[in-house]
């Protein structure tokens, strides 16, 4: 078990990106004023999936952007990481060991239509038939094949202001992107956000805007001085969620989602989607009860997904 000695140091795993250093620098502002005798010392870990140009499914999923981090978090090197609860593998596909910590409060959960500098504006409804929509996330994809089969989905990678600098000048191989408004907010560009999707149709990722921090599960001290910058009602949703994706196997490469909300009494509400990449109809399921019990609403929202038929979907999702 570590053990944290007066004025020590916590040792912070972050990928390098624009986005990733902006949400740790967040989170360093709440430590600091949190544990103002404290020292954080943030570690840059580069992922594989920062180093790889090609498609995620070439390297495992977005699992490619958290493994290097969990061996450094399990082998000593740092003491806690940070990431997007989006980008996190189910339990099934990591290594044991790892824990959330900390989960800052929930962002927007939406999707936004990007359009170039100097396009006029336009739905995703108005687009011509054949317009190339840039995505990575099977769940968008397989949401274009069902709500606008007339658009044609194209993998694209990269960080966000690298994409929206490649967009902008005509290299990303897309002339439209799918994109986070979270993430634009955070980098600074909200005003790059055109069509914001409504999440009752355009359905968000699960984990969507959420923020999280993980530590080695037997380092209780770690632990412990970061529970304390948990967001009570977001780790309520983030349970949830995590939860149907636990229930249902799935990862980062499959066309699912899982939404929690808080209702007006304090329930809490799970809507959870298994999607037809073809764009035929998805399954589709929902929960609800005490938020004391929020992990296990959200397996009952998974069971009742298979129970409906999400399995033959599930079959052709994972990549």
């Amino acid at each position: 078990m570590t053990t944290l000695a007066p004025q020590a140091v916590v040792r912070l795993g972050t990928r390098p990106s624009p986005m990733a250093m902006e949400q740790t620098g967040r989170f360093a502002q709440a430590f600091h004023a949190c544990h103002p005798q404290l020292t954080l010392d943030i570690r840059k870990i580069t992922s594989e999936g920062d180093a790889h140009r090609g498609p995620l499914s070439q390297i495992g999923g977005k699992g490619a952007f958290t493994r290097r981090a969990d061996t450094h978090l399990l082998d000593g090197r740092v003491d806690a990481t940070i990431a997007c609860a989006k980008d996190l593998p189910g339990s099934h596909d990591r290594a044991p060991g790892t824990a959330v910590a900390a989960v800052l409060p929930r962002e927007d959960v939406r999707d936004v239509l990007v359009l170039p500098v100097g396009h006029q504006p336009v739905t995703l409804a108005e687009l011509p038939p054949g317009t190339r929509v840039g995505t990575s996330a099977p769940r968008r994809a397989a949401l274009l094949a069902s709500l606008f089969p007339q658009l044609v989905p194209v993998p694209i990678r990269g960080n966000a202001d690298s994409r929206l600098d490649r967009l902008d000048h005509g290299r990303l191989g897309a002339d439209v992107m799918i994109a986070a408004l979270a993430g634009l907010r955070r980098l600074g560009f909200a005003d790059r956000a055109g069509e914001v999707l409504d999440p009752t149709l355009w359905l968000p990722a699960t984990g969507a805007g959420i923020i999280v921090v993980e530590h080695r599960a037997d380092d209780t001290v770690t632990g412990g001085l970061l529970a304390p910058l948990t967001h009570p009602a977001t780790r309520i949703l983030l349970d949830a969620e995590r939860a149907v994706l636990a229930e249902l196997a799935g990862g980062c490469l499959t066309a699912a989602s899982a939404h929690a909300t808080l209702d007006d009494t304090g329930r809490v509400i799970v809507r959870a989607a298994v999607l037809d990449p073809a764009g035929g109809p998805s399954v589709r399921a929902e929960a609800s009860g005490s938020t004391e019990h929020a992990a296990e609403i959200g397996r009952r929202t998974a069971r009742a997904l298979l129970n409906a038929g999400a399995l033959r979907l599930l079959a052709v999702t994972h990549e």
